[in-house]
């Protein structure tokens, strides 16, 4: 998952608003946002290579979703990031006993965003001890909460003002599908080649190999019940039944 965009207790009637993009290799194998099988209490995407998921929503609002930290020539960790998020969605504990509870040094880099209904934490393993976040609006890309990136900062803003059309969702799904590449000038750093930098600079990637996998909108309801809508692409930002 490559941007996420969060509404925390900001609308009056959905305390939790969710607009993300997944970025993957179209390569790796997943199956599509759905109850589980083995646990229908949760909806959402699954990793069919590592068993995790990137975004998921439980019973009562319980929320959970992760980016990774791009850091190139680091060595990965011995587990898979998308435990995280899979763990939290099964278990019951609070939000802010699961993030003080990970041992960070088992993942590559990650930053993971957890909702119980109550409170909202974000925890990565590059920025420190977990924390709660107050009510506000919230990014993430492939750095840390809010690094402002040109797509996160242009994203967030229209993430905003779409909050006013709730409970319509198709402003949401515009943002996503933004796919301007970012002027050379104002590209951040990150240590992969200048082409990749381009690529990685829209809010919605393309090309024949690597994209933008899955669009999601969540909306999570002051009663706890939440619909999650998903749309699905594959190579070069074709629309996926």
């Amino acid at each position: 998952m490559c941007l996420i965009l969060v509404a925390w207790r900001v609308h009056p009637d959905y305390p939790l608003v969710v607009a993300a993009n997944r970025d993957e290799f179209y390569a790796r194998p997943s199956s599509p946002a759905a109850p589980w099988p083995d646990a229908p209490q949760v909806t959402g995407g699954r990793d069919l290579e590592a068993g995790g998921t990137w975004l998921g929503v439980a019973e009562h609002g319980r929320f959970a979703a992760i980016t990774n930290v791009r850091e190139p020539g680091v060595p990965k960790g011995p587990q898979s990031r998308g435990h995280l998020p899979r763990e939290f969605l099964l278990g019951s504990g609070s939000a802010g006993e699961f993030a003080g509870g990970i041992n960070g040094e088992l993942y590559s880099g990650f930053n993971l965003l957890l909702g119980d209904g109550e409170e909202f934490w974000y925890r990565s393993n590059r920025d420190g001890a977990a924390r709660p976040l107050n009510p506000g609006i919230y990014g993430l890309s492939n750095h840390l909460l809010d690094t402002p990136w040109p797509k996160l900062v242009s994203a967030k803003r229209r993430f905003a003002e779409a909050l006013e059309f709730l409970p319509a969702t198709g402003d949401f799904f515009s943002l996503l599908v933004d796919d301007e590449i970012v002027p050379d000038s104002d590209l951040p750093n990150t240590g992969v080649p200048l082409e990749w930098e381009r690529l990685l600079s829209a809010i919605f990637v393309k090309s024949a190999d690597y994209g933008t996998r899955a669009s999601t909108v969540l909306t999570v309801a002051r009663d706890g019940s939440h619909q999650l809508r998903e749309r699905r692409f594959g190579p070069h930002g074709q629309p996926v039944a």
